[in-house]
């Protein structure tokens, strides 16, 4: 892949499924360098293509590997960690934000135990990445209405080093969510099964998946 003269990437997503082409699009949009990343480089162009936002430009796993923040938009039951394996010599010292949750083909269980997550999971696999947990409770089609009644809605972050979570918010500065540091790595077990939990009860409603969450309260009032 040739990048256009002084056109370094910031962010490039692995995928080109609802989840990949989603937040590669916001990304690009809110002014970040992306590249949208496939096994296939022509399906990865055709999708660029009709999407016609600037700052998006398509190539191959290894192209979007390449970028300083790598974000991996598939399942674990989709290979991600052999995927990434193959990718192992791209990653060492980068950011990877783990958007992915354990679930198995029918959405019924998990494929992780009750004392582990996907994010931990990947993180022992490849402890030379430094892992952000995000999006793991946002489902695909909230990314094309984002706001809710005009409020944006959460996205919990988790992770253990605190300056790949800095890293990873300056990133998403200007898109249309409210970050929140949800805690270590090991809290992604919590948000992973939340998120199964949520997502049927929004089937029960008849909101899913143009359903999120957001943390409501009243701030207490000093006396």
């Amino acid at each position: 892949m040739t990048l256009p003269y002084g056109w370094l990437p910031e962010i490039g997503v692995l995928g080109t499924g609802r989840m990949g082409v989603r937040l590669a699009a916001m990304f690009a949009r809110a002014g970040r360098r992306v590249i949208l990343g496939s096994r296939d480089p022509h399906r990865a162009e055709k999708i660029v293509e009709e999407l016609g936002v600037s700052r998006l430009l398509a190539g191959t796993y290894e192209d979007a590997a390449s970028a300083p923040a790598v974000l991996p938009a598939l399942f674990l039951r989709e290979e991600l960690i052999q995927h990434l394996e193959a990718l192992r010599p791209h990653l060492a010292g980068k950011l990877l934000i783990d958007i992915s949750n354990p679930f198995n083909d029918d959405y019924s269980d998990f494929l992780t135990p009750w004392d582990g997550s996907s994010a931990e999971l990947l993180q022992q696999h490849f402890p030379e990445t430094r892992i952000v947990g995000a999006f793991k409770n946002v489902w695909w089609e909230v990314f094309d209405q984002p706001l809710f009644d005009g409020v944006p809605s959460d996205v919990l972050v988790t992770g253990d080093d605190e300056a790949a979570k800095e890293e990873f918010l300056d990133l998403v500065t200007g898109t249309p969510f409210r970050y929140l540091d949800a805690g270590p790595l090991r809290n992604s077990r919590t948000v992973e099964r939340l998120t199964l939990l949520t997502g049927s009860l929004g089937q029960q409603l008849d909101i899913y998946p143009k359903m999120n969450w957001r943390l409501l309260g009243h701030r207490a009032i000093a006396a």
